[in-house]
């Protein structure tokens, strides 16, 4: 089994900070890559930011010069730091793993999901 546990989110002023952060824990061999989505209410998820094992990101254009994603490949541990928060920040902040896992000499990759943090960036 692979879990998946945020903290961070909460209530913020806009142009206030916020982090978020996950662990990965279970059987796992390697995470390529790692990530943030987030949903506003009436909206499809989207991504904000990825990492990949290597250290490569990826950012949405909303959230360019503004967020900075990071992680701890020995720990499992992604990170969200988000500054200049606005308005149209608020949403369900998600945190996502693509897991490679290892079971007898077989690899299998599959998506795991954390449970979700509230961000509220009020005007």
């Amino acid at each position: 089994q692979v879990q998946l546990v945020e903290s961070g989110g909460g209530l913020v002023q806009a142009g206030g900070s916020l982090r978020l952060s996950c662990a990965v824990s279970g059987s796992i061999f390697s995470i390529p890559p790692m990530g943030w989505y987030r949903q506003a209410p009436g909206k499809q998820r989207e991504l904000v930011a990825s990492i990949t094992s290597g250290a490569n990101t990826n950012y949405a254009d909303s959230v360019k010069g503004r967020f900075t994603i990071s992680r701890d490949n020995a720990k499992n541990l992604v990170a969200l730091q988000m500054n200049s928060l606005k308005p149209e920040d608020t949403a369900v902040y998600f945190c996502h793993a693509a897991v490679l896992r290892e079971s007898g000499g077989y690899f299998t990759m599959a998506d795991y999901w954390g449970q979700g943090t509230q961000v509220t960036v009020s005007s």
